[in-house]
Formats: C-alpha cells, structure tokens, sequence
C-alpha cells in the first residue's frame, strides 16, 4: 500500500471519529436541555400547586348558617315546647323516612298536647338517610325549609304539614323547591320573600349536613330514633310505644315536678 493511500484511510478514520465526537455531544446537549425543560415545568407544577394552597390556606372557611333558637351542641337541636319541661323527647327524624312519617301520624296530637301543657319539650335532629341510600335531595331540602321555617317562628307547623304531605320514599318530591313552597303556603304568613329566598337559596344546608354527620357518629343508625329522657322508647316490639305509654312514662317522669311555661304555637 503506498503512503499516499495510508494517509487517505487514516484521514477518513479520524473524520469518522470527529462525527461520532460531534453526535455524541450533540446528543448530550439534547438529553440536557430535555432533562431541564422537565424540572423547569416540574418546578412550575409545584409552584402553582403552592400558590393554591397558600391561598386556600387564606381564604377561612364559611361559618355554618344556624336557625334562630337552635339549641345543643353545635346547636343542631330544633326546640319545641316550653324549654323548662320536666321531660325532653329526643327525636332523630328524616322527613322522607316513611317510618317517621308513621311515628308523626300516630303520636304527633299526643306530643303537642303534652308540650301545649307544659309536661314535654321535643328536641328535634334533622338528618339525611333516605337521601343517601336512594338518591337525591328531598331530605336536605326538606329539612332546610324547616330551618327557615324555625327563623319564621313556625316550625311545628311546617314540620306537621310536611309529614302530612310526605310522598313515598322512593319518590323524591321533596327535592323540588317548588313544591315545598307550595307547601308553604299551608302555613298561614310563612311563604314571605325571607322565607322564599332561604329555601331556595339552600341557607342551612350546611348546617343539615353537620346534623347529618353528627348523627352517623352518634351510635344511632335509623330514622326515627326517639328518647326521652335520654332513653331509648320507641322500635321495641316486645314493649311497643303507644300514645298512652308515652302520656303514662311523661307523667311518671315529672310526678311532683312543676309544668314548663308554655308559649302557644302556631298551628297550620
């Protein structure tokens, strides 16, 4: 081989290997800025994420709306009655339950007669069951027009008349604003632009949804669920409830015990 065709396979060698070189650092400059442009929106990510939290973290959160002359802890109790009685039913109700729609239709003349005497005070709990085991918003939305209705000064009475309306569970009319303003209308000066405007506007669904949570903690777990006196008295079918076992265990339970100062209630 002549020194002329040694130098030409050498020079071809060494131009091969300077464009490997030259791949190569190309190839390294790409893996760079690719592994870059990465942290830089990874950084961007995290830096947006921040942000959002910090200002979540600014914005405090709204305080639950509360009826007027809402009671207990977390004030989740609506009253009835004279509040000094010497008895206090406890009830757990949902307005779709067909049983507390039974429970009202059976004993609701006997607890107002013995509230209007002063002999029982009934603490009402508005919860959610129905709605989440069938779906929809009947109970949440009934159970904020009797909020409203709380603010109005007429609880009782809408709570009667929704029971006296209450369509079956499975039928979710309740969920309609509408015709709970309808409603409404059964109850002499309730339907006001206030009371309108709560209903619609859902003011005390938070606080329905806290009594909700509340009673899932509470040990309870069916609608109705009625004490008195903080003892369990009704769903014991060996020693089932009645009108006149309740009159019998409330005048048991205040014997000697001076009647609560009652204020008439509105009626529908």
């Amino acid at each position: 081989m002549s020194q002329k065709n040694r130098e030409g396979k050498r020079t071809a060698r060494e131009a091969m290997h300077e464009q490997r070189e030259k791949d190569k650092a190309r190839d390294k400059r790409k893996r760079t800025l690719m592994v870059g442009g990465a942290a830089v929106v990874v950084l961007a990510i995290a830096g947006v994420a921040a942000a959002l939290v910090a200002n979540h973290k600014s914005e405090p959160a709204k305080p639950v709306a509360i009826p007027k002359g809402a009671t207990g802890g977390d004030k989740l109790v609506i009253p009835t009655g004279a509040a000094d009685a010497p008895s206090t039913l406890t009830v757990y109700e949902d307005f779709r339950c067909p049983g507390c729609g039974m429970f009202e239709k059976t004993f609701r003349d006997t607890v107002h007669s013995l509230e209007d005497t002063g002999r029982l005070k009934a603490d009402y709990h508005l919860v959610t069951i129905i709605d989440g085991n069938l779906g929809g918003t009947g109970s949440l939305n009934a159970g904020n027009a009797a909020a409203c209705a709380q603010d109005a000064g007429k609880f009782r009475a809408f709570h009667d008349v929704l029971y006296a309306n209450q369509p079956d569970e499975r039928q979710d009319k309740f969920g309609d604003k509408k015709y709970l303003l309808q409603l409404a209308d059964k109850v002499p000066g309730l339907k006001t632009d206030v009371f309108t405007g709560c209903v619609t506007n859902g003011t005390y669904d938070g606080w329905i949804k806290k009594s909700a949570a509340a009673f899932s903690s509470s040990g309870f777990s069916s609608t109705p669920t009625i004490l008195l006196n903080g003892k369990s008295v009704y769903g014991d079918q060996a020693n089932p409830l009645t009108p006149e076992t309740l009159k019998q265990q409330v005048a048991a339970a205040g014997k000697g015990k001076k009647p609560g100062t009652v204020t008439p209630a509105p009626t529908p």
